[in-house]
């Protein structure tokens, strides 16, 4: 394993003193995927503050909950009186919801945030410094048959070894008494059997350089006893990329997968392939049931990747066995019967057919979810190549699962946005109306596939005007042509694969198309042309985009919702905007139709009106004018001619189209909602 600490890095930080050091080396040991996946893994550095009267406090500074390895900042550790703490292991027995309350008590900082479960481990640690990971090779060393032995052999009395123990006051104390019982001045770490491994040293360097060193060991132990590199798939492919894609043919499948999934979550849920080789080849293993469903490398996962994954699709059947697997456990707590069940939803799906995904209610929770499964997958090949991969029993597993910590904060946790769980389509995506109802949709929680013939859509950086929500793991943009078939049949498998299906849909791309007297329109070849471009893209490429999403769509566990973007020239046409008004006019009347089919399928189709929007892409100073000189108006007075007087912008179309999107018009179809502030001609 490569040692990454830099001298001249270390200075930098080391100016912040002692928080600044383990602030440095936290960030690299988070940062490497093999030490520590999402969530896993706590940092610890003693030293001392001082208090209101001036007076020196010696003070462990620990990871603190929710902060991430990888970035943490110093606000990041939770500064707690040692002594105090250090203490708490005396005591008999102590509830996992009082040890938090009794750390919370010993903060020296009332804002600071909640320490890490295994703040009192770190406090009897004898060291200045403490690193701990769930590190894949210590991982693929303990999860077998032998793995206490395997550990042994390895370091011998180098390390403490303790048998596993869940984490929290329990944990705390069986390794105070490990640590009496085998520590001594040569002591260089301590593993903890299926959970993961401990340095320390008396300077974060030494902590980090002592876990380098015993990471690399581990890792040439596997290597000489047969194991391949981690990341590597037994094919020896090592891209990391797999060729299966979703097809066309295949997005009903996994639309309908979706649809079941988020009915056993009781909400809607995402889904994501994951593309990569060594997926590719687990998936294909003829002993996959039984290797699959052994439980996750460490118990830490399993709030993640639930304590196993389905294998196959068959969702009512796993549903079915974690409602057994929950029975049968709960009943050996004497609070069994207050234990809320969660939802029975698998998390990780592995199917030969489809390959590998991964489910949860935001895009996040699903690359989190393929993170780890990926790197467990890692660990099961290295111990099969060991002798057999061999996980904790599931009582064990489910005390993890049902933490008292964990069930409070589900009980903390508050509503998700409304749209939360649900993808939606967005043509015309990057300008205008169509960015603006995409970043609206965002917001509320969607995540978000927006379809553009700008190559800008495609840009992970904000090069294309994006505002922020359109970035990250929850927007995927893709160029495509609406006017082509093909293109948006392949975009709609695109979203698929991505996110698992489409809830909503909302038909934006638009032009203006040629301005001009109707009477020349057919006596000018470019006009005529112009016109033709202008139904093109209007109308085709609404129906297009509808017709591609309708087999996706009629699955959604929403029931579907659509907004076309009209015009107020649809009820009101302006003088001089034939092909437009008309387009826009023939674009509603599609809609109205799309209305009738698939109100069956449960899925809402509704037109929205805009007028006078005057910061897209359909317009420009030119436009205007021509537009205003028709009406007699001053580009000025053209762009307020509304019975309010006010000025409409595309975030107020795309804010409007969000709520068409969401339960407020759940119950509302083949509407028309005029959106021009005021129309004389309208009204």
């Amino acid at each position: 394993m490569l040692n990454r600490w830099s001298v001249d890095d270390a200075a930098r930080w080391a100016e912040l003193g002692d928080l600044g050091e383990i602030t440095y080396g936290s960030r690299l040991v988070g940062a490497d995927p093999a030490l520590v996946l999402h969530g896993g893994g706590n940092t610890s550095v003693k030293g001392h503050s001082t208090d209101a009267w001036g007076e020196p406090v010696p003070t462990l500074w620990v990871k603190g909950s929710g902060w991430d390895l990888a970035t943490i900042e110093p606000p990041g550790f939770a500064p707690l009186r040692l002594e105090p703490v250090r203490r708490l292991a005396e005591l008999a027995e102590l509830s996992d919801t009082e040890m938090v309350n009794q750390l919370r008590i010993h903060l020296l900082d009332a804002s600071a945030p909640n320490p890490s479960v295994e703040a009192i481990l770190h406090a009897l640690l004898p060291h200045r410094a403490v690193l701990h990971s769930h590190a894949d090779a210590v991982l693929a060393l303990t999860n077998t048959a032998d793995g206490d032995a395997r550990v042994r052999d390895l370091w011998g009395d180098r390390a403490v070894v303790v048998p596993y123990v869940m984490p929290g006051f329990d944990l705390a104390r069986r390794c105070a008494d490990e640590w009496q019982a085998q520590a001594h001045d040569g002591t260089e770490a301590m593993v903890l059997l299926n959970h993961g491994i401990f340095t320390f040293g008396e300077t974060t360097r030494l902590a980090y350089d002592s876990m380098i060193d015993r990471i690399s060991e581990a890792e040439q132990c596997l290597a000489d006893a047969g194991v391949t590199s981690f990341g590597e798939s037994n094919a020896g492919a090592t891209e990391g990329r797999s060729g299966r894609r979703v097809s066309p043919d295949d997005v009903e499948s996994v639309a309908d997968l979706r649809a079941a999934i988020s009915a056993a979550a009781g909400t809607p849920m995402l889904l994501r392939a994951v593309h990569d080789e060594r997926a590719e080849a687990f998936c294909g293993r003829d002993d996959l049931a039984s290797v699959a469903q052994r439980g996750p490398a460490t118990p830490d996962h399993i709030i993640r990747t639930k304590q196993f994954p389905m294998v196959g699709r068959d969702v009512d059947a796993f549903i079915e066995d974690y409602r057994s697997y929950f029975e049968r456990n709960a009943a050996r707590y004497a609070s069994g019967s207050q234990l809320t069940m969660l939802d029975p939803a698998p998390r990780v799906v592995l199917d030969p057919e489809l390959g590998l995904w991964t489910a949860g209610r935001r895009a996040v929770d699903c690359d989190i979810a393929a993170d780890i499964y990926l790197h467990t997958i890692d660990v099961i090949n290295a111990t099969e190549t060991l002798g057999g991969y061999v996980a904790l029993g599931e009582s064990d597993l489910f005390e993890v699962e049902y933490w008292e910590l964990e069930q409070a904060k589900l009980a903390r946790a508050g509503a998700p946005a409304a749209l939360a769980g649900q993808v939606a389509l967005v043509t015309g995506a990057a300008s205008g109306i169509g960015r603006a109802a995409a970043a609206a949709l965002a917001a509320a929680g969607a995540a978000v596939v927006g379809i553009d013939v700008d190559p800008a859509i495609t840009y992970d950086d904000d090069s294309g005007g994006r505002p922020p929500a359109l970035h990250g793991s929850a927007w995927l943009g893709i160029g495509a042509d609406v006017t082509d078939p093909d293109a948006m049949t392949a975009a709609v498998a695109g979203a698929v694969e991505r996110f698992g299906g489409i809830d909503i849909v909302v038909a934006a791309a638009g032009i203006f198309g040629p301005s001009a007297p109707l009477g020349d329109l057919a006596t000018e070849d470019g006009l005529v042309t112009a016109w033709q471009q202008t139904f093109d893209i209007n109308v085709s490429g609404a129906a297009n985009t509808l017709a591609a999403a309708h087999r996706v769509l009629r699955h959604s566990p929403t029931g579907g919702r659509v907004v076309v973007v009209g015009s107020k020239n649809v009820p009101a046409p302006g003088k001089g905007a034939a092909a437009y008004s008309a387009s826009k006019a023939a674009l509603t009347q599609l809609a109205r139709v799309a209305a009738l089919e698939w109100a069956p399928y449960g899925i809402t189709v509704n037109v929205v009106h805009p007028d006078g929007v005057f910061d897209t892409g359909l317009w420009s100073d030119e436009l205007i004018a021509q537009r205003a000189a028709s009406y007699g108006l001053t580009p000025e007075q053209y762009r307020r001619r509304n019975l309010l007087g006010r000025e409409l912008a595309s975030a107020d179309v795309g804010a409007l189209i969000a709520q068409m999107c969401g339960p407020a018009f759940a119950h509302t179809t083949g509407a028309q909602i005029p959106q021009d502030g005021g129309s004389d001609r309208v009204v």
